[in-house]
């Protein structure tokens, strides 16, 4: 996911941030304000991993959120090509 994205939904993202790191308030996500080096740093010292494993993990988590938006979207884009070629076919009758 990228900055902009991330920035964009940070309240969205928020709860599932909070599922994940439990230790994490919402507060403590905001301040961040989409920041991916200042989520791993927050994740770095709540929960006590190094640098490098926090990095890892917040990495994972969000590479597991593009790959769950992505899947919305398209789904969501499915539908709507569907109801236009439906239309499509009743005024083409």
């Amino acid at each position: 996911m990228n900055k902009d994205i991330f920035q964009g939904k940070i309240k969205e993202i928020s709860g599932e941030l909070r599922k994940k790191w439990g230790a994490l308030t919402d507060d403590d996500i905001q301040k961040t304000k989409g920041n991916l080096e200042a989520l791993s740093g927050l994740v770095q010292q709540k929960i006590g991993l190094t640098k490098e494993e926090a990095s890892r993990q917040v990495n994972d988590f969000m590479s597991g959120l593009d790959r769950k938006f992505a899947s919305g979207t398209e789904r969501a884009g499915d539908k709507v090509n569907q109801k236009i070629d439906n239309l499509k076919d009743k005024l083409s009758h």
